[in-house]
């Protein structure tokens, strides 16, 4: 069942870091937060001037429009010069790429830990794609599947529409409740007007997810290819 998106949007409020930042002069942060944030600023790929910058920019308007923004997404939409974000991109580009490594390695492992324990035993198909011989075949789009209360889903999201990507977006856990999935797509600032234009769908997971028996949580952006469905 598809979802209709409301027009309106409805702003999103944020909460206020409880420890003191670096732009205050004459006070110091604690230490546990400064190691925290120098860890977290290693872990894109940061600087600790950086991190700092993405603190403050998520406490701004972008933090209201998009609160579940990752780091390099958020400094590349603010950058300062092109040279500032070529290297966001890169960094993205390159974190991307990590992850996607480690997910197809791991959907490899999936796949020959199937063939091990259930051997010739088909994978049950998604509700609603076209069946043709013996395959499953899909509509060509993406399908990407979230759930409620889960930052990286609203990250991922915010990525794909960034893109320019059409995909169809499942909810999961909705009890086929029409306004979760409305507030939620306001929430994370999903376009109306790609929801209009059939761009982007907005949909009841009503089981789909549970039916690919794919490895892994959620968010799951997945694709069709030769009767299979594959996490991209």
């Amino acid at each position: 069942m598809t979802v209709a998106l409301l027009t309106s949007s409805i702003p999103v409020a944020v909460a206020q870091p409880t420890a003191t930042t670096t732009t205050v002069p004459g006070r110091e942060r604690p230490m546990a937060t400064v190691r925290s944030d120098e860890s977290h600023a290693r872990d894109w790929g940061l600087s600790a001037e950086d991190w700092t910058r993405y603190r403050e920019l998520m406490q701004g308007p972008l933090g209201v429009y998009s609160p579940a923004l990752d780091p390099l997404t958020a400094l590349g939409i603010e950058a300062r010069s092109e040279e500032e974000r070529r290297r966001y991109a890169e960094l993205q580009v390159q974190a991307e790429a990590r992850r996607v490594g480690k997910t197809l390695a791991y959907q490899r492992a999936y796949d020959e830990a199937w063939q091990r324990l259930f051997p010739g035993q088909l994978r049950v198909s998604l509700p609603g794609a076209k069946v043709q011989g013996a395959g499953n075949t899909g509509s060509g789009r993406l399908a990407v599947f979230v759930k409620d209360d889960c930052a990286p889903c609203a990250q991922r999201v915010q990525q794909l529409q960034a893109a320019g990507t059409a995909f169809d977006l499942y909810m999961v856990g909705t009890r086929q409740d029409d306004a979760r999935i409305r507030q939620w797509a306001i929430e994370v600032g999903i376009d109306p007007a790609r929801v209009r234009a059939r761009t982007i769908t907005l949909n009841h997971d009503a089981g789909r997810w549970l039916s690919l028996g794919l490895p892994g949580d959620l968010p799951a952006v997945v694709r069709e290819a030769n009767g299979e469905w594959l996490r991209q």
